[in-house]
Formats: structure tokens, C-alpha cells, sequence
């Protein structure tokens, strides 16, 4: 879904799209299935979007929402069974030139035994030839069929060459596709699924190298007030300031992601507690000393705030649990008043 739903969903207007939604989906006989779900969702909080539209039309046709149609407003319109499609398709365009690859070497496979046997009777041949005439004809066998495997060879090699650059492009595509899974469309910062993945695998590493892992979870203060004030496009510019804050700061080998609509994790291997929690006192900082303005009309936002919360993984703590301590770490700093970081181990707190 677009930043901007995704957002939504991730609310205190969540719940109301979401009933707003199966009434819809009732309302014109739509099966309530997780994927109707997810369009009539979109249908609702985002009606001017080019599904939102493509909904409407269609409802406006008289058209019955079957499964198939569904699949394909999915496949037109939601991001994830598009990214689901172009998997496939480089899947199936690998399989393909992979096969293709097999076959041409299979093929000079058989093209070399044919020319061993080629060599061996050209062997017994001249051990056994008397006259010029049939050691002449020998001497040509040997040299036709030298010929052709020489051709056969330089086709090969020109079959693999094309194939490896083809092969290279499709792990190109691939790997496009893979940083477009694991990336939040609005902010470039790696989405929830990459910072699931990456926590366990930083948990993990720390176990086997006994190293240092600490974790910050930070969320923009009164995010839902200032979009209900300016819009939901001006809270995506926000977003994107937040995120390139957070992103600058929390360059390699550090790991930044979007966490939920307006959260942010970082991770920090092989850093204590006191280093991060530096890094995050200097992103409070440097959000809060900006005044924003709006980009389509100069109207000044005035400044914002974000609070964080910091935890230092234990020995042997799971990702789950070093999450929720930091998530315990960050709700301190908004009960403390916000605009602060709180570590999770201190009861001291940065103002």
C-alpha cells in the first residue's frame, strides 16, 4: 500500500477504516478474503488513489467482485503481488536460460565423445594403414572432424558468454527486487520485514561473537495531531526529514528502518550503550533545531520533536525481548514528557 495508507493503518483511525471496509465489502457482496481485505481497505482510505478510482468505476459498472477480479485489481494496483510478479517472471526467465545452458552442454558433451571416438578410430587407422590413398582419407577424417569441433566450440563459447551476461542481468534484476521488498517506499530506509530479519541475524552474530548489540526505537512526537493539522502529504514530508536524520546518523554498519507509521528502529552492533545512546541524543537534537516548512504553500510547521528509547541486549536475549525493553524504554519518554531519550538500564534521562 502507499506510505500514506500504510500509515493510516497504523493509527487511532485504523480500526474505523478497518470496519468501514467489510461494511463496504458487504454492502456490494464482496467475500471478506484476506486479499478483498486488503483492496476494499485501500478502496476506503484512499479513494482518490488510482485503485481507489478503479473501485469506484467498477462499482459504478455494476461489475460482481470475483476472485479473479481481484486478483487481477491486485496484480494492477498493490505493490506486494507486483513485486510477487516480477519475481516470478526473473524466476521462471533464469529457469529458462539455465535450461538453455544445460542443453548446449549436453550437447557439446556428446560433440567431444563423438570426437573421441573420432581420434581413436583415426588411431587404429594409421597404426593400420599400407597405402597413401587410405592414409590420406584417415588424415581427412581427422582433419574435418577437427574442424567442427573447433566450430562447435567457438559456438559454445559464444552460447556461454551470452548466457553468463544474461544470467548477470537477471541477478541484477533479482537483487532489485529484493532491495525494493525490504525497502519502505516513502522514507528509503529498510521496511519492517528487513528490520525483523536483520534483528535476529545481529542477535544471532552477538551470541556466536559475544559482542556488544544495543537497540533504539524512536517515534515522532504528536505525529497524529500534526497530520490532522497539515495533511497526511505534508506528514510524509516530515517522515522523509525524520528518516534522512535518522538515516545519516545511522549509517553502515549501523541498520535504520521504518519500524510502524511514525517509529524508527535502529540497531547498533558492536556499540555500547553510552555510544548510542550519544547517536540518538544527537538525532533529537538535530530534528528539533529544524523549522520546517511546508513545501507546496511555505507555510511554516514550526519545529518538531521525536522521543527514543534505547536497550542493551543481554546475554542470550532474544530478539523479542530486546524489542519490547526498548519499545518500555521509549513509552518512559513519553510519559516523561517527550523530546528525551531513555535508556533502558539508567533512570537518568536526557532532556
Amino acid at each position: 500500500m502507499p506510505a500514506d495508507v500504510e500509515t493510516m493503518l497504523r493509527g487511532p483511525s485504523a480500526y474505523a477504516v478497518a470496519r468501514q471496509a467489510m461494511d463496504a465489502m458487504e454492502r456490494y457482496a464482496v467475500w471478506p478474503t484476506a486479499l478483498n481485505f486488503e483492496l476494499w481497505t485501500h478502496f476506503v482510505a484512499a479513494p482518490e488513489s488510482a485503485l481507489g478510482r478503479e473501485i469506484a468505476r467498477l462499482i459504478q459498472a455494476g461489475e460482481p467482485f470475483t476472485d479473479n477480479l481481484s486478483d487481477e485489481l491486485a496484480a494492477t494496483y498493490l505493490p506486494k503481488a507486483r513485486l510477487n510478479d516480477q519475481i516470478r517472471d526473473a524466476g521462471d526467465a533464469l529457469s529458462k536460460e539455465l535450461a538453455s545452458v544445460s542443453q548446449a552442454i549436453h550437447s557439446a558433451q556428446k560433440s567431444s565423445e563423438a570426437y573421441g571416438e573420432t581420434l581413436n578410430h583415426a588411431s587404429r587407422s594409421l597404426t593400420d594403414a599400407q597405402d597413401p590413398t587410405a592414409l590420406k582419407a584417415t588424415v581427412e577424417t581427422l582433419s574435418s572432424a577437427t574442424r567442427r569441433m573447433a566450430r562447435e566450440n567457438k559456438a559454445l563459447e559464444g552460447r556461454l558468454a551470452d548466457s553468463t551476461e544474461e544470467v548477470s542481468r537477471l541477478r541484477e534484476h533479482l537483487e532489485q527486487v529484493r532491495r525494493d521488498a525490504t525497502t519502505d517506499g516513502l522514507t528509503n530506509l529498510a521496511n519492517r520485514k528487513a528490520f525483523d530479519d536483520e534483528l535476529e541475524r545481529a542477535c544471532s552474530e552477538a551470541d556466536i561473537n559475544g559482542e556488544a548489540l544495543a537497540l533504539a526505537v524512536i517515534d515522532i512526537d504528536h505525529f497524529k495531531k500534526f497530520n490532522d493539522t497539515w495533511g497526511h502529504q505534508t506528514g510524509d514530508q516530515v517522515l522523509r526529514f525524520v528518516a534522512s536524520v535518522i538515516g545519516r546518523m545511522g549509517a553502515p554498519p549501523r541498520f535504520t528502518a521504518r519500524y510502524g507509521g511514525e517509529e524508527f528502529a535502529l540497531i547498533f552492533p558492536c556499540e555500547s550503550g553510552t555510544a548510542a545512546f550519544a547517536i540518538l541524543e544527537d538525532i533529537r537534537k538535530e530534528v528539533s533545531s529544524r523549522m520546517l516548512k511546508r513545501r507546496s504553500t511555505n507555510d511554516d510547521l514550526g519545529a518538531i520533536t521525536v522521543s527514543a528509547g534505547l536497550a542493551e541486549r543481554r546475554p542470550g536475549e532474544g530478539a523479542h525481548a530486546l524489542l519490547e525493553r526498548a519499545d518500555e524504554a521509549l513509552y518512559a519518554s513519553k510519559r516523561a514528557g517527550r523530546n528525551r531519550t531513555t535508556h533502558a538500564t539508567r533512570t537518568s534521562e536526557a532532556a
